[in-house]
């Protein structure tokens, strides 16, 4: 087995242990995950985490931000 099969096998099962629970990973809709793409650019996640609710709440859909 090379060390980065090994790696790659060793990476999922701790991610599942400690993984931060975020927003954007609870979704699948592409406008949200788009958005967190954006925004942590830019952005701390921390911080991010803010923004990105209260631009939800402004702008709900790709529709509404395209108004």
């Amino acid at each position: 087995m090379s060390s980065v099969s090994w790696f790659a096998k060793a990476l999922a099962p701790w991610y599942r242990e400690h993984h931060r629970p975020l927003p954007w990973r609870a979704t699948r809709d592409p406008y949200r995950i788009w958005l967190s793409e954006v925004m942590l650019q830019q952005t701390r996640v921390d911080q991010g985490i803010g923004y990105y609710h209260r631009f939800l709440e402004a702008f709900p859909t790709v529709h509404d931000l395209a108004a």
